[in-house]
């Protein structure tokens, strides 16, 4: 079959990568304008931009697909001219109109790293984590025009460990992500097959991943250690949890681990004990999480073992 690919990041650059390696055709591939990035703010491309751009397939970044507009009507037709038999969507950055979504033969499929109807939106790896769900996975889906809203063609799912963070996750996600596509792809009447299955999504099981924030990422000693842990891994890679050393500062919290010790005459955000597991801080309902990962402004991230060796921190110091 003939499929357009669109996807920005990493996560959709892996699917990308499981197509090509498949009998179609990737007539071509959309994604995200280039950015500035890093000190320099060099452009930079995006990895599916990078991996398409290495197998010398044409890639398309238009700002928008508005109708309002001649720069949309003409990446409308532009995308039409390509006669695609699918389009394949992973994290791309840009909404579809009806337009878009009709115009494949078959329409437009999405690559959505939760079990949908939970976590529609953009953040569903990291909010799976960060209100302690077991399990997770990938839902291919037949777009709508609706946020995630498509009906469901293909699961696969994916136990939440207790030290994933997102990056983790992310990486497991992504080579299902890839797996699910070329399964539900593997011909066109395979396609066909799902796309005669396809569930409706219950929408009274909907819940929505809100976008991530930085100041939601600032640690909260007033809740429990198994909560802040939680927000922790969510958290990391990005925009990673972090406390404020002062007005211009602060230290960056990468990892963490629950103690099964409990801080009895602490008070919440007092350190209580700094030892080669890492520091040993007192939270809500006297639970204490260690944090193992600590970044200072302008250094790199540091181990336990390099934390106790600094001498930053000292025990007593609230938090």
């Amino acid at each position: 079959m003939k499929i357009i690919f669109a996807g920005t990041p990493e996560f959709a650059a892996v699917a990308l990568e499981a197509l090509l390696k498949t009998e179609h055709e990737i007539v071509a591939v959309y994604t995200q304008p280039d950015r500035k990035a890093g000190r320099g703010q060099k452009l930079h491309a995006s990895a599916v931009k990078q991996l398409a751009l290495a197998h010398n397939i044409a890639v398309y970044q238009p700002l928008h697909f508005k109708s309002s507009t001649e720069e949309g009507v003409a990446a409308q037709q532009e995308l039409a001219s390509l006669a695609a038999d699918v389009m394949v969507v992973a994290a791309y950055g840009l909404i579809l109109p009806q337009v878009i979504l009709d115009t494949p033969q078959y329409g437009c499929l999405n690559i959505h790293g939760s079990l949908l109807p939970r976590w529609r939106g953009a953040a569903p790896i990291q909010r799976a984590i960060a209100t302690g769900d077991i399990e997770t996975g990938v839902t291919i889906m037949k777009m709508a025009a609706g946020l995630d809203t498509g009906d469901m063609m293909y699961k696969t799912w994916c136990p939440i460990e207790a030290n994933d963070t997102s990056a983790r996750l992310h990486d497991k996600l992504a080579l299902q992500g890839a797996s699910a596509i070329v399964t539900v792809l593997e011909s066109e009447q395979t396609l066909l097959n799902y796309l005669a299955k396809r569930e409706v999504q219950d929408e009274t099981l909907t819940v929505y991943a809100h976008k991530l924030s930085k100041a939601e990422a600032q640690i909260d000693w007033s809740i429990e250690a198994v909560q802040i842990d939680r927000n922790i891994r969510a958290f990391n890679p990005w925009p990673v949890a972090f406390i404020v050393l002062d007005a211009q500062n602060n230290l960056r919290v990468w990892n963490s681990e629950l103690s099964n010790q409990r801080a009895a005459n602490a008070q919440v955000g007092e350190i209580i004990a700094i030892d080669q597991h890492g520091v040993h801080v007192a939270c809500a309902n006297q639970s204490i999480i260690i944090l193992t990962a600590l970044q200072w402004p302008g250094g790199k991230p540091l181990n336990a073992v390099q934390i106790l060796q600094t001498q930053k921190l000292t025990i007593g110091q609230i938090l």
